[in-house]
């Protein structure tokens, strides 16, 4: 007798789905990066993940589905990065919230170069409707977690540190110039809050 009651993934099935999940992925990361997300279509990425159109809408609604899945796979990427960063300026003895702030902007940075191809994608403004949203709210989140480093009187700090940072990474992505990095995180270091400038130029 046949049961209406649906039978589980085998471990095989499960992991089949997910190799093609991943070939899907790694095909639309190539096809927007050599076509650009406008120009792009399902057909292009299907066919270079050697897939079908059914399973591509099995794993996600559409091509600004994957377009966004990928940018958030990136950013998780790029948080774990900057949070070990973090731990291990912190665990090195490192106190000073600016130097473990470029700790963690130099890992971000890295980041970017490591993966220049996908992190220029981002940057170029040529996503799904809606996406510059999408970009706006993860700056809002990153400020967030940059503020946690600081004292909560330090706000002005942060969103000048955000927002210098911000623009630089957009520079230097697309210069593809790692001496440039280096120089923009040796200006950074150097900021400091208005009263310890104050103080400083008073003592």
């Amino acid at each position: 007798m046949s049961s209406d009651v649906e039978q589980p993934a085998t471990p095989r099935t499960s992991e089949r789905g997910a190799a093609t999940r991943s070939a899907l992925l790694r095909a639309a990361r190539d096809v927007f990066v050599s076509k650009g997300f406008a120009e792009a279509g399902v057909t292009d990425v299907v066919a270079r993940a050697e897939a079908s159109v059914g399973s591509l809408y099995h794993h996600f609604s559409g091509k600004a589905d994957l377009y966004e899945t990928l940018f958030e796979e990136w950013q998780s990427r790029q948080s774990q990065r900057t949070k070990q960063a973090v731990r291990d300026a912190r665990a090195g003895g490192e106190s000073d919230p600016m130097r473990v702030f470029v700790s963690a902007a130099r890992a971000y940075l890295d980041g970017c170069l490591e993966e220049r191809e996908l992190a220029a994608l981002f940057l170029r403004g040529d996503g799904p409707p809606g996406f510059e949203l999408v970009m706006r709210a993860r700056l809002r989140k990153w400020a967030q977690r940059n503020a946690a480093l600081f004292e909560d009187d330090e706000a002005a700090l942060v969103v000048v540190l955000t927002g210098a940072l911000a623009a630089a990474v957009s520079e230097v992505v697309l210069s593809d110039d790692r001496e440039l990095a280096e120089d923009v995180l040796t200006i950074v270091a150097q900021i400091r809050p208005a009263a310890s400038a104050g103080e400083a130029l008073s003592g």
